[in-house]
């Protein structure tokens, strides 16, 4: 199998940071290539060099065994070269169609937009992806895992012979993902590359042919997928074994200080009731659609609520805003932390104090030095590795930004604390220490929401389990009596009456 990219000796440097030092890639044509590690190891500023979004300061590049300067994302795309990012690359006001086929509109002899031609075209290619939506539809009225299925047929529309999937299957259903990975043994077929950049180890092995792992910026090794394994990586990627991946604490469960009483909030929130206790991780289990996140949104005060009565330490919420909700103690690290959680153009200090500028107040104005001050303090407590507390949002690696989402509430002294998929897209070593974070917060007496697709994140970190389906509440399990098979068994076999929910 020959090789179709040869990336060596490549160095990047940003302002402070040394992102890249000396990292080689070889990838072949007609393989599935895993590049992994950490948050901060490298892949995206590698795969942006590749992309033209970013110049290399040092390297040199080799497509099909000829030196090339990449110096623009339209460099890349000739070469044949597709990009599927990590955070969507969209304009959510345009059709699905149209984002397809962005800066490749259909014409009718090179002068009006062929709508016609258009729309057919897009539709073949969300047939090949498995993705049923209309192809008038805009982008922004799509879910996540749609919008991600767009993208790939994007990729594919494209005819590359060499595809990045940055983490593809972080907001996919298991069926969504199935219909991905058959999608990539079929381009592997017909000689085109993929490299596979995920989080999630499993995948890894189940997809791959070949595996290279970085780590802070240095290329570590490639092995061959059969000839490794999960502990062998782990070591590769963070430099030391990982032991106890869900670090939950027992800690004593307090008294209810949040209680959610018959929430509707359009057709994705019907009826919702349930309580949160000190001490408490609360698990929200369900498929992708069911309302978990629409759940978490009406009640935090981003979506209007209908009706209903939502209450914390007793006291309802006399108006149902964001700033009634962060006024109360509650605090919501949202699923896009990039589109909702930060202002990547803002720093680190700057997010960090966001949300509870009266604390930074001196006679009347804001106090840089109090910023300083909080800022530190997150830094160190959450292990936020950054340049400086004037590093911008933007610069921060995937799981570094989370950090930063998750101090900004806990600077407001938030006691309820809404999660939602906050190990999305994060490294083993990063997600392991938001989970303990979640069980030192729990022991502190913070009631904890936390909403994730992953089953066995919830089944090892939450006390409770509330599944939902269709905007509804189907079962509520205590953590003895929890299981992936019991979880699975109420959201398939869930009817319009909702299960009796547990004490």
């Amino acid at each position: 199998m020959s090789e179709l990219l040869m990336m060596h000796n490549i160095r990047k440097y940003f302002p402070g940071v040394k992102a890249l030092r000396s990292v080689s890639l070889a990838i072949r044509a007609g393989e599935v290539h895993a590049l992994i590690g950490e948050n901060g190891a490298g892949k995206s500023t590698l795969m942006k060099i590749l992309s033209g979004v970013y110049g290399m300061d040092e390297g040199e590049i080799f497509w099909d065994g000829q030196k090339v300067e990449i110096s623009s994302t339209a460099d890349a795309t000739e070469l044949g070269i597709s990009i599927i990012y990590q955070e969507l690359n969209q304009l959510p006001n345009m059709s699905v169609a149209e984002n397809i086929f962005l800066g490749r509109e259909k014409r009718t002899r090179n002068i009006f937009l062929n709508s016609r031609e258009t729309f057919s075209e897009a539709r073949k290619f969300l047939d090949n992806v498995g993705l049923d939506v209309d192809v008038r539809a805009l982008c922004k009225d799509l879910s996540i895992a749609q919008r991600q299925m767009v993208e790939i047929a994007k990729a594919l529309s494209v005819n590359a012979r060499l595809i990045v999937m940055d983490e593809p299957t972080s907001s996919l259903t298991d069926r969504e993902i199935t219909v991905l990975f058959g999608l990539i043994r079929r381009l592997r077929e017909q000689g085109v590359a993929v490299v596979f950049i995920s989080h999630k180890l499993e995948e890894i092995f189940q997809i791959s042919d070949r595996i290279t792992v970085l780590r802070d910026g240095e290329y570590i090794g490639t092995v061959e997928t059969v000839d490794c394994s999960e502990d062998l990586l782990i070591q590769m990627m963070v430099g030391r074994s990982l032991t106890g991946f869900y670090p939950k604490r027992e800690v004593p469960i307090g008294d209810v200080v949040l209680q959610v009483e018959h929430l509707n909030a359009g057709r994705s929130v019907r009826d919702v009731s349930f309580d949160v206790r000190a001490g408490e991780i609360l698990g929200f289990a369900g498929l992708v659609g069911a309302g978990r996140s629409e759940t978490m949104r009406a009640l935090f005060g981003v979506d209007p609520m209908e009706s209903g009565r939502i209450a914390v330490n007793g006291k309802t919420l006399s108006h149902h805003s964001p700033s009634d909700a962060i006024q109360c103690g509650i605090g919501l690290v949202p699923e896009d932390r990039k589109l909702q959680g930060l202002i990547l153009k803002m720093t680190v200090r700057e997010n960090t104090t966001l949300a509870n500028m009266e604390a930074t107040r001196e006679k009347g104005f804001v106090s840089r030095r109090k910023e300083e001050q909080i800022t530190r303090e997150y830094v160190r407590k959450l292990d936020i590795r950054t340049a400086g507390t004037e590093q911008k949002a933007v610069n921060l690696s995937g799981g570094n930004q989370q950090k930063v989402v998750i101090a900004k509430w806990l600077a407001t002294g938030s006691r309820v604390l809404i999660l939602d998929s906050p190990t999305r897209g994060i490294d083993v070593g990063a997600k392991k220490e938001i989970h303990e974070l979640m069980g030192e917060l729990a022991s502190q007496g913070a009631a904890i929401i936390m909403v994730s697709s992953e089953l066995p994140e919830i089944l090892g970190m939450c006390d409770r389990i509330i599944v939902m389906h269709e905007g509804s509440i189907r079962g509520d399990l205590k953590r003895s009596e929890a299981t992936q098979e019991k979880i699975m068994e109420i959201i398939l076999t869930s009817k319009k009456q909702a299960i009796p929910q547990g004490e």
